[in-house]
């Protein structure tokens, strides 16, 4: 059952989705139209689940899942990854890969494949400064607080020192 994201408790389990590339403006209410297709119907073992999901900076597609008073199955998240490799073939862009780099330069999100990021990281391309974003949290609540970090907090900062 679909619920507003903000009524997804802070305890609650979420996937972050980056995409390999912005959605386009016209792309953005048949991606919503799935998205909210796809989380009415979803279930555990023939049990609703309260979801809800964000699409952040045209860029992410963040689902979250209230499983506070359920353990969601394996088939569960089966049927999510199922959706989410749909959705790459619809809109032509990579979701699962987590291993590239998301990170603002400026007002803009980027996105770049890891081994490239490290070069822009030897070429002075990337400062202490800059931010990434950390998709691989897995609370609501850790979306406030350690998803945009400075690179210097993430394993990245590392190549930098």
């Amino acid at each position: 059952m679909i619920i507003d994201f903000n009524k997804v408790p802070k305890q609650g389990k979420i996937w972050v989705f980056p995409s390999s590339r912005k959605f386009y403006p016209q792309e953005i209410a048949g991606l919503k139209e799935r998205i909210e297709g796809f989380l009415t119907d979803w279930d555990n073992q023939e049990l609703a689940i309260n979801s809800g999901y964000l699409l952040k900076y045209d860029r992410f597609i963040i689902i979250g899942a209230d499983d506070t008073s359920q353990s969601l199955s394996l088939q569960t998240h089966d049927l999510l990854i199922t959706f989410i490799q749909e959705l790459e073939k619809v809109f032509d862009i990579i979701l699962m890969d987590k291993i590239n780099v998301c990170y603002k330069q400026g007002e803009f999100v980027q996105y770049k494949d890891l081994k490239d990021f490290k070069k822009m990281m030897k070429a002075k391309g990337v400062s202490q400064k800059t931010i990434v974003f950390n998709n691989m949290i897995n609370l609501k609540e850790e979306l406030d607080y350690d998803w945009e970090i400075n690179i210097m907090d993430s394993w990245l900062g590392r190549f930098l020192k």
